[in-house]
């Protein structure tokens, strides 16, 4: 019988099938403890998930604060700045159930942050002095805002991007640069209460907008698509928009007051950002001669390739850009190799990097930031067991201070080392995947393992800490976590239509979850996979294309049935580029539905023979919840065991601490039912 699990309001299951409830051991959730649990204990389910306590730090331009968004004692994210003289924190919060999910330096004294709603999105941009934090005042509100760039010599004017169709804009989205610096109004408290915005509220964000606005740009008109994303110059200038009409990508340039077209195969190119000079844009370059794909200076208006910037032997170069902070010139690449890789292009950040990696032998060191007066650098130092360190090195004295581990309740010593491996696709291509042994594991005895494909159709998992890994080490399993066919840097390998080639990727998953079986290292007939959205998506096929080969899968918020996602945003297709762009690349459903049938685990689900758990999120697309509860229905009618569960006020997986530690509290329990 179906087991249907119920947290909240919202069932997957009609009234016509019966529900029990299947108790879980609940875990009290204590925030305040920021050390380690005894060693004699086992880590607690929260421990792997709860927010770190700091994240994404940058330094301000005189090299005397730190500001970065901090958590602890509560799931709710804050504001927090740290004088590096005196060592002080001061910090803001948001309301209800909100967080400051992003923050910018607009000055030496000033910053600028973003908040969202229930974990799920933005809604206000605020600014603030320091000393003074509680003092904020809005710069955007109710409007979906993405900041483009902070102009280095005219930080109080950042340049965001606002979406099209808010009470804002019209049809096309506004490029704009706010006043920041102008101290008047309140930030509009929409997330302690009712959400529903009425005419009032809508009224006043608005005024408060159009009276912050600083500069307009020329409106980039798409008639039949939508504006994507833009792109600044160097010194923060709007230079470049991306659009997608009938779902072809363009790229244009902004000369004077008018968009020009520039002739970019967007299908074939990445554009990362802009270069030193105008009319130059940095990209990362077509497949050429069956060789990773070389990131690289382009002329905008003709794509010819004036300088090539770095041409790795084993991996595509695409990731970003990092400028001086001083001279906004380019200094080094960032990008994903099997870890976090960084190539510098001067002496004095090769140098630089050095002392650090000297510093701290065997664990991966980043450079994550530095002041214009090159006094201060910021470093975030990890390992496959230790999750991200954060300390500042004083150039001057040669000196390094630790600011804050991001996790102190996680032990290193009982965590469990990750290892790289090679699996082959079935054309003979060597694509990463990475594995995390339990304590004690041998061949003698070998654990049941679970696999987890990533969690979108470009994702890559790199080595380094994984707290989902580490986890499920922690329970007795053993962990691979594989790429596949369109990951980041695998592209050069195969054409580009693989990309799209979901059936493919869903293979290569096969492909190396079988090499890993064939190492011995597990036992074949214990083999669970699991993952979320689009990984969720992979996780079902795996159960419908391999009957034989998982003995359970986990599928949260997945993709059931692409054809039918389709059909979703076939009805609002003018508010979304996913339509017309999927039905590009993979074609109409309506003409070809074999092909999109082999893509569709719902169509296929009556080959489940593995036991099936599916979790769902209340603000989950339709499409999604009635293709779990399809495939729910499909398993539970063959009498395989099958449990779900639902989350208010989630999507797309979960995010609040509570619904994580309960849903894997139930997957915990799942697994060792079944494994």
């Amino acid at each position: 019988m179906t087991s249907y699990l119920l947290f909240g309001r919202t069932p997957l299951a009609s009234a016509a099938l019966m529900f029990a409830s299947i108790l879980v051991a609940s875990e009290k959730i204590d925030l305040v403890r920021d050390t380690p649990v005894p060693a004699d204990q086992p880590i607690p389910v929260q421990d792997f998930f709860r927010q770190p306590i700091l994240r994404d730090l940058s330094v301000n331009p005189s090299g005397t604060y730190i500001a970065g968004i901090a958590s602890s004692g509560t799931d709710q994210s804050v504001l927090m700045t740290y004088e590096l003289a005196s060592r002080k924190l001061d910090s803001i919060g948001a309301y209800g159930d909100s967080d400051i999910n992003a923050v910018w330096w607009i000055g030496d004294d000033r910053v600028l942050y973003q908040m969202s709603a229930y974990k799920m999105g933005g809604f206000v941009i605020a600014g603030a002095r320091l000393k003074s934090l509680q003092s904020s005042y809005p710069v955007l509100q109710i409007a979906r805002g993405d900041l483009i760039a902070i102009p280095p010599h005219d930080r109080l004017h950042p340049l965001f991007h606002l979406a099209s169709h808010g009470f804002t804009t019209g049809q096309y989205g506004e490029i704009v640069n706010l006043s920041a610096g102008v101290e008047n109004g309140k930030i509009l408290n929409l997330a302690g209460g009712d959400s529903r915005l009425d005419s009032v509220i809508i009224a006043r964000a608005r005024e408060d907008n159009i009276r912050n606005t600083f500069k307009n740009y020329p409106i980039l008109e798409t008639p039949r698509g939508f504006d994507l994303y833009y792109l600044a110059d160097k010194e923060g200038q709007l230079a470049y928009g991306v659009t997608s009409t009938d779902g072809i990508l363009k790229l244009h340039e902004l000369q004077g007051d008018h968009w020009r077209d520039c002739p970019e195969d967007l299908d074939e190119i990445n554009v990362i950002g802009a270069g030193e000079h105008p009319g130059e844009i940095v990209a990362l370059d077509r497949r050429h001669d069956n060789k990773p794909r070389a990131l690289v200076v382009m002329k905008a208006t003709t794509g010819e390739v004036i300088d090539t910037l770095v041409q790795d032997k084993a991996y595509d170069a695409g990731g970003w850009i990092f400028r001086d902070p001083r001279t906004q010139a380019m200094v080094g690449a960032v990008y994903d190799r099997s870890a976090y890789h960084v190539t510098w292009f001067n002496d004095e950040y090769r140098a630089l990097q050095r002392m650090v990696d000297a510093l701290f032998p065997g664990q991966l060191v980043q450079i994550i930031g530095r002041d214009e007066k090159e006094r201060v650098v910021l470093i975030e130092v990890t390992s496959d067991r230790q999750p991200a360190f954060y300390r500042w090195v004083n150039l001057e004295t040669r000196s390094v201070a630790d600011i804050r581990q991001s996790c102190p309740w996680i032990d290193p010593k009982r965590m469990q080392p990750m290892s790289a491996i090679k699996y082959q696709t079935r054309e003979g291509r060597s694509l990463d995947a990475y594995v995390v042994m339990p304590a004690g594991a041998t061949k003698a005895k070998p654990p049941a393992l679970v696999v987890l494909p990533p969690d979108g159709s470009y994702s890559r998992y790199i080595w380094g800490y994984d707290g989902l890994a580490q986890f499920l080490a922690s329970r007795g399993y053993a962990v691979l976590l594989p790429n596949h066919r369109g990951s980041g840097g695998t592209t050069w390998m195969f054409p580009t239509e693989d990309e799209w080639a979901y059936r493919k990727m869903h293979e290569d998953i096969t492909a190396a979850t079988k090499a890993m079986v064939a190492s011995g290292l597990v036992d074949p007939h214990r083999v669970a996979i699991m993952g979320t959205d689009f990984g969720g998506f992979l996780a079902l096929s795996g159960a419908a294309y391999e009957p034989d080969l998982y003995r359970c899968a986990v599928a949260i918020s997945p993709v059931t049935d692409w054809a039918r996602l389709i059909g979703d945003y076939a009805v609002n297709k003018d508010e979304s580029s996913y339509f017309s762009r999927m039905t590009r690349k993979l074609g109409d459903p309506k003409h070809d539905p074999e092909k999109w049938d082999a893509i569709s685990p719902q169509k296929h689900a009556g080959a489940i023979k593995a036991a099936i758990f599916i979790a769902t999120g209340e603000y989950d697309s339709p499409m999604v919840i009635s293709g779990a509860h399809d495939v729910a229905s499909t398993v539970e009618h063959n009498h395989i065991p099958v449990e779900t569960v639902s989350y208010i006020n989630e999507s797309v997986g979960v995010s609040h601490l509570k619904s994580e530690v309960d849903l894997y509290s139930r997957i915990e329990a799942f697994l060792a039912r079944n494994l």
